[in-house]
Order: C-alpha cells, then sequence, then structure tokens
C-alpha cells in the first residue's frame, strides 16, 4: 500500500521502513515491563527478526504498520498497526505499544490511537475497528475509551499473563457511526 504520514499535535504516524530497526526498537522488545502485553515477548528478538517483520509488512496489501514519531523530539517512539484490513466487510484490528516509557501517561498513545481510527475510517472507509486488550492492561484499555471504543466482549480465561496466570481478553470496537457521532458531539 501507497501511505503518507499522519500528523498530529504531537506526534507524525509514517510507514515503518528498514532503517526504524534499530538497538533502541530491539531494547523494547527485550524489556519485560515494555513488553508485558505484546505477543512478540514470547520468542527471542533480534534485529534480523524485527526487519524481516518491517519488510513483510512494507509488502503486505492487507496491514499497515506505522512507526510512532514525537514531534518535539523527532524520536521514534512506538509502533501502531492496522490490518489485517477485510476488504469485504470492511473491519481491520488494531494494535499498538508505546516504547519509550519516558512519554507513558502523558496521552501519546490515545492520540496514535486517535488518529489512526481517523485515518482508518476516512482514508480506509473501514466500518468497523477491533482492538484486543489483556483484562490487566488497565492503561491500554482507558486509552481505547478515551478515543471512543467500547468493550463488547470478554474471552475468559484466554491468554497468558507475564505471570504464567490465565486472564480475560477483552475485545474493543468502535463502529464508524459511533466515530461520527463523537467527531459531531465534538464540533457542537
Amino acid at each position: 500500500m501507497n501511505i503518507g504520514k499522519i500528523t498530529g499535535n504531537r506526534v507524525v504516524l509514517r510507514p515503518a521502513k528498514r532503517s526504524d530497526c534499530t538497538k533502541e526498537y530491539l531494547s523494547w522488545l527485550e524489556d519485560a515491563r515494555i513488553n508485558q502485553y505484546l505477543e512478540t515477548r514470547w520468542e527471542e528478538q533480534s534485529i534480523e527478526k524485527i526487519q524481516l517483520f518491517v519488510e513483510s509488512m512494507e509488502k503486505s496489501l492487507d496491514s499497515i504498520l506505522f512507526v510512532i514519531i514525537d514531534v518535539s523530539s523527532g524520536r521514534h517512539i512506538g509502533n501502531i498497526k492496522i490490518g489485517p484490513i477485510n476488504p469485504n466487510h470492511k473491519y481491520a484490528d488494531i494494535s499498538y505499544f508505546i516504547g519509550d516509557s519516558n512519554v507513558w501517561g502523558k496521552g501519546y498513545a490515545t492520540e496514535v490511537v486517535s488518529l489512526l481510527t481517523s485515518y482508518a475510517f476516512n482514508c480506509l472507509d473501514l466500518e468497523n475497528i477491533l482492538a484486543g486488550v489483556y483484562e490487566s492492561n488497565i492503561g491500554s484499555q482507558r486509552v481505547l475509551e478515551k478515543s471512543g471504543y467500547k468493550m463488547q466482549c470478554e474471552f475468559s480465561n484466554m491468554v497468558v499473563n507475564v505471570k504464567n496466570r490465565r486472564e480475560s481478553l477483552f475485545r474493543y470496537t468502535l463502529s464508524r457511526g459511533d466515530f461520527l457521532a463523537r467527531v459531531v458531539s465534538k464540533k457542537t
């Protein structure tokens, strides 16, 4: 897919490229505090593995991986992905992480999710967006709720957390109709 930049107040999202596969990016995936809700934590990571993933996203016809760039510093602080996109039913999943823990709790994730959500509805013509969240990931639940998503279902004992205990997986969704209603209510 040929995708440009998405610009917000504090961040820019741009498609990931091989040069984004740095030691810092690798350090995020290896950090137990940062990767505790990432599925990548199950496998040993390397620069080469990250490069292969990014290259697969560059070639993908149904997913887009964006790097999150902090406008003030110009630094890569995390990633957000949309996909796979189902073109028949017009829905996709989003997933994200802020790797730079120095910006945690400062609203970056909410801005990023809101930006990509708007892009998905306005540019990709999607009807629904979904996200999966570990029950213990309260921060991500708040991010999604602030962005207009609603918890639609709970899959009990679906995932294994970092303490090797089973917990629920929550599925959040946002429909185009609810998104547009939020946009209109913010303007009035």
